[in-house]
C-alpha cells in the first residue's frame, strides 16, 4: 500500500490548508507563528472546509493535522481581543453549545483521522475528542489551561471523558497549566491509538486513511453512526434492545 504524504494541492486560506491526496483530505492548522490557535478567520473557515471536503465523492476519509510544532492550541484570545464581534459570537456560541469547529460539531459523515503533531492544548482538545481515530508524534503533548486562566473546561474534556479513563482527564483540567501528558502516556490512557516519530506521523495517516477508504462509503458511514451513537447514548438504547 502507498505510503505518502499529502500533497499540497490546496492553497492556505485564513490560516486553514485544504489538501487532497488520493482518497484523503486533509485540513491542515497554518498558523504555526501562532501555535495554530483559531482566530476569527479560521472558525469562519472551517465549516466550509468541512462542508466542501465532505460533499467531495473523490474523498473519502478527512486527516486533520497541524503546520510546524504546535498542533492546535484553541482560542486566539489576542486576537479575538481586537474583534469584539467574533468574541461576542464566539461566547453566544458556546452558552449555546452551538459550537462550529469540528467534524463531530458539523455532522460530517466521512471517518476523521486526527493526526496530532505536536502541542494539543485547551480548545484543541475538542479535534481529538471528537475524531474517530486519533494517532500521534513522539513530540505531541496534550494539556488544558483554562483553569489556569480562570475559565471552565467543559466540552472538550468533556467529550475526552466520554471516550477515555475519566480521572486522568479531569486531573488535567483541574490542574491547569501545571501539567502535561506527554504522547506515551496519551497511547497508555487510551486518548491516541498509536505513536509514531514526528517524520513518519503524516505518511502514517495517509496510510491509515487509505486503508480505511479501501472499504464502501455508505457502510463506513453507517459504521461511524453507529459507534458515535453508542457513545453517546445508553448501551441498552445503542445495542436497539428492548428494556
Amino acid at each position: 500500500m502507498k505510503n505518502t504524504p499529502a500533497s499540497p494541492e490546496g492553497a492556505r486560506d485564513a490560516g486553514l490548508r485544504v489538501e487532497r491526496a488520493g482518497p484523503v483530505g486533509w485540513l491542515v492548522f497554518d498558523r504555526p507563528h501562532r501555535g495554530n490557535a483559531m482566530d476569527a478567520a479560521m472558525m469562519a473557515r472551517l465549516p466550509e472546509a468541512w462542508a466542501e471536503l465532505d460533499a467531495d465523492p473523490a474523498v473519502r476519509v478527512i486527516c486533520v493535522t497541524g503546520e510546524g510544532s504546535a498542533f492546535q492550541t484553541g482560542l486566539d484570545v489576542a486576537q479575538l481581543a481586537k474583534d469584539p464581534g467574533a468574541l461576542r459570537e464566539m461566547s453566544r456560541r458556546t452558552k449555546r453549545a452551538d459550537l462550529r469547529l469540528t467534524a463531530w460539531h458539523l455532522g460530517v459523515a466521512k471517518p476523521v483521522v486526527t493526526a496530532v503533531n505536536g502541542v494539543c492544548a485547551g480548545g484543541g482538545l475538542h479535534f481529538v475528542a471528537d475524531s474517530d481515530v486519533v494517532i500521534a508524534s513522539t513530540r505531541a503533548s496534550f494539556l488544558d489551561p483554562h483553569v489556569s486562566v480562570g475559565q471552565v473546561s467543559a466540552f472538550e474534556t468533556i467529550g475526552l471523558a466520554r471516550r477515555a479513563s475519566f480521572t486522568p482527564v479531569a486531573r488535567m483540567a483541574l490542574t491547569g497549566a501545571h501539567e502535561r501528558i506527554g504522547a506515551a502516556d496519551a497511547l497508555r490512557l487510551g486518548w491516541v491509538s498509536e505513536v509514531v516519530a514526528p517524520e513518519e506521523l503524516r505518511p502514517a495517516a495517509q496510510a491509515l486513511a487509505e486503508r480505511i477508504a479501501e472499504h464502501p462509503p455508505e457502510v463506513l458511514a453507517a459504521v461511524k453512526r453507529a459507534l458515535w451513537r453508542g457513545l453517546e447514548t445508553g448501551l441498552s438504547e445503542a445495542r436497539g434492545v428492548p428494556r
